[in-house]
């Protein structure tokens, strides 16, 4: 089954003011499982084929970049066999959905560190990566193996190695060093199953971010779920920093 039709790839009408960047902690699967009776690796298989649905959703309503925390730097200190299963699921969603991905023109990048995971999955991690460079449908950030702090840590490394004066280290010099670096920072940031935390993601480029928190479980996470994030984001007024006659006037 096609991941979107022709007429699915044109946005639809109905959401003003559509986030150009919308970031999902997706959050529950393990909960989601339990109350099914299942075991927690399949609360994750449940998760990941919804991205699907959520990847579609972002095409129909219009938004342009979509970044997924998939698995933190934290999330290896979970049972051994809990993590080989998260492993597992992202190579079979690279093998099952990658040509399909690429024929409808999402871009993907990786944004984390590939360090210490296995040989094989990050190969195809790469190649993933390089044969949808030039997409431009959606580009979907997977952050895996990826911690917001540890981003801001190697940032600094390579502005200290690059040899940058000091005078000219500025807050957008530093964006520019983020995994995400060309690209805006996310207009909303949603969490699924009620936690009320960042849990280390984008913690740099998220100062402005508008949140959305919703008790859905990350597998139920539908298309309409997703449309009610999007008029929530729509009915805000962003700041800034500035005062309503501010903004308003």
């Amino acid at each position: 089954m096609a991941l979107m039709t022709k007429s699915e790839q044109a946005p639809t009408e109905g959401v003003p003011n559509v986030p150009t960047h919308v970031a999902i902690i997706m959050d529950g699967n393990g909960r989601w499982a339990k109350q099914h009776g299942l075991p927690r690796p399949e609360g994750h298989r449940h998760g990941v084929e919804n991205l699907r649905r959520v990847l579609r959703a972002c095409v129909q309503e219009g938004v342009k970049i979509l970044t997924i925390y998939a698995f933190s730097t934290e999330n290896w200190n979970r049972p051994k066999y809990e993590v080989d299963a998260l492993m597992r699921l992202l190579e079979m969603f690279i093998e099952r959905e990658l040509d399909e991905l690429d024929s409808q023109g999402v871009q993907i990048r990786h944004i984390g560190d590939l360090e210490g995971v296995n040989l094989r999955l990050a190969r195809k991690i790469r190649s993933a990566t390089a044969r949808t460079a030039h997409n431009n449908t959606l580009i979907l950030n997977v952050a895996f193996n990826y911690g917001g702090r540890k981003e801001i840590v190697q940032a600094v490394k390579r502005i200290v190695r690059e040899g940058v004066p000091e005078d000219n280290i500025t807050e957008e010099l530093i964006s520019r060093y983020m995994y995400t670096g060309d690209l805006p920072d996310p207009d909303l940031i949603i969490r699924t199953s009620g936690e009320l935390r960042v849990s280390n993601f984008l913690i740099w480029q998220s100062s402005y971010s508008e949140f959305y928190v919703t008790p859905t479980l990350w597998p139920d996470f539908d298309q309409n779920e997703f449309h009610l994030a999007l008029e929530t984001y729509a009915a805000r007024t962003r700041r800034f920093g500035k005062t309503d006659d501010q903004v308003n006037g």
